[in-house]
């Protein structure tokens, strides 16, 4: 494994990809391209870190255009060939918002707040997850080819409410901590899964979270069904050789996917038909748009680092008493009826769980993984990276994303908050179209000036959000009801106060004016209660 130590900038770093670009890439006169200079394979060990992050950051920022790439005229956004390539997806119908590709950049939906590459978007920037399975969505109800214009794989006419998943685009802030703790996870999982004899039966405990419990039968065959919280392809299996992954999948907001790896792998083919070499072959166009190697390996080492990289949100908690005083009764008054069970206020990366290592070593086939390249490492606490970072203190790093990275249903019968499609089935089969009651548990980190909430962003304001929780959050939100109407108004002015921080922000909680701030306050000379 290859640790890059120094972050420090330097002249040679600064200037190393104007320099690079001028003297190796520059474009042809009159090409038109986002990224004039790719990384080749193997780059990535050697250019300076900050390079390679300020380098992933341009990836995530390219408006890509159709001589580099951009576009997938023949294949769909999940990769497979179009049901009907004598149709293309070339002008005018290079661009569809609901099946893709939709989008030039990146940072055309992730740039919230601050205008921030990587961070979320308003619900004018949703994704229909599941809709890059048709070739191009039309709804022209005379178009009966499944999974071409309107028709889904059972031939069955679709709306714009039954193609796809409307989601919110999340804000990847401190994503790294948050896949790290995913692979602690996995790895106790696992651990308790190896440790289960046949006849016998373990309970999964994974950080202090409790997943339920695992059964060997007597044959050795495994018993899922006493499992709680992973998705359904955690938990497939067959026979005694196949023993399930119980992979903990902290990406997307249903967890179906491992790794930031994954996620952009998957996302620059989707959203702007940028294929990378590893997903799809070195000196190959299967999208037939007559461009190879669109997107390198090292290039995808880079975009994922920068990601891993991303500063944490943080609290902005303004000098006024009487907020103060709310904010320090709504996060009690949040624990006290039960919000924090699921929305876990924070937990504990071990044994230097936070050296981010890429690529991560649960990576499905399709995305690079330690057994084909040296993986890279960086300390996610070092704080020459963007900031605020977490800190260790006494061998762990506390991580405070109220979540606890499991699958939770949070709804009721026709409250309209079900999705219509599971993307953790079978595209096509029965549990596919039976729809989706289970979504990970929200990271609260960063939500107060989200503006959109809910995994659909329909939601303008947290109280609605609260309220529309169901299903295993009943109790809970009665419990909030019952509350008088002013300690319901401090559990809204708490989650108000976890922000997103503006860039260059050192301390994790400042004040109205961006100052730091010592929370909780201290008066009388005493640290007050919480």
């Amino acid at each position: 494994m290859r640790v890059r130590a120094s972050l420090a900038f330097t002249a040679a770093a600064v200037t190393w990809l104007a320099v690079t670009v001028a003297t190796q890439g520059r474009a042809p006169i009159g090409r038109e391209l986002a990224v004039p200079r790719h990384l080749a394979d193997g780059e990535e060990y050697t250019v300076p870190m900050p390079v390679l992050l300020d380098y992933g950051r341009l990836l995530l920022d390219a408006r890509w255009t159709t001589q580099e790439g951009a576009g997938r005229p023949l294949t769909k956004g999940t990769g497979a060939p179009l049901t009907d390539p004598m149709n293309p997806l070339v002008f005018p119908r290079a661009f569809n918002r609901v099946s893709g590709p939709d989008s030039n950049a990146c940072s055309g939906c992730h740039n919230s707040p601050f205008g921030l590459v990587g961070g979320g978007g308003d619900i004018v920037a949703n994704v229909y997850v599941l809709g890059q399975r048709f070739d191009f969505a039309s709804f022209d109800g005379n178009d009966a080819m499944a999974t071409h214009g309107t028709a889904d794989e059972r031939g069955t006419a679709t709306t714009l409410q039954t193609i796809a998943n409307s989601r919110i685009t999340v804000g990847m802030f401190g994503a790294g901590y948050i896949e790290m703790l995913a692979r602690q996870m996995t790895g106790e999982l696992q651990a308790a899964r190896d440790a289960t004899s046949p006849g016998t039966s373990r309970r999964l405990v994974a950080s202090g979270v409790d997943f339920g419990a695992l059964a060997r039968r007597p044959d050795g065959s495994w018993d899922t069904s006493g499992v709680d919280g992973l998705p359904a392809p955690s938990l497939q299996t067959s026979g005694p050789a196949q023993p399930p992954s119980l992979l903990v999948r902290p990406f997307h907001q249903a967890g179906a996917v491992i790794s930031l790896r994954q996620f952009t792998n998957n996302a620059f083919n989707h959203h702007h038909g940028i294929q990378s070499t590893e997903r799809f072959g070195v000196d190959t166009d299967p999208d037939g748009d007559g461009v190879a190697n669109e997107l390198t390996r090292a290039d995808v080492t880079a975009a994922t680092l920068f990601q891993a990289t991303m500063a944490v949100p943080g609290r902005m908690v303004p000098n006024d008493r009487d907020v103060e005083a709310a904010v320090l009764l709504g996060e009690r008054r949040f624990a006290d009826v039960g919000c924090a069970t699921c929305h876990r206020p924070s937990l504990a990366l071990r044994r230097r769980g936070w050296i981010f290592t890429e690529p991560s070593p649960y990576n499905p086939p399709g995305n690079a993984s330690p057994s084909t390249v040296t993986p890279l490492a960086v300390d996610l606490t070092d704080r020459r990276l963007p900031s605020p970072r977490l800190d260790v203190r006494g061998g762990v790093v506390n991580v405070p994303a109220f979540t606890d990275l499991k699958l939770h249903d949070i709804t009721d019968d026709g409250d309209g908050n079900e999705e219509p499609l599971d993307m953790n089935q079978a595209p096509g089969s029965p549990a596919f179209f039976a729809g989706n009651r289970r979504f990970l548990t929200r990271k609260l980190w960063g939500t107060g000036a989200d503006g959109a909430y809910f995994h659909h962003g329909q939601f303008t304001t947290l109280r609605e959000a609260i309220e529309a929780h169901g299903g295993e959050a009943r109790a809970t939100r009665a419990a909030y009801r019952a509350l008088p109407a002013d300690e319901q108004d401090a559990v809204v002015e708490f989650l108000k106060s976890l922000r997103v921080l503006p860039p260059g922000t050192r301390s994790l909680v400042v004040d109205e004016y961006g100052r730091p701030k010592a929370w909780p306050p201290r008066r009388g000379g005493r640290e007050e209660s919480r």
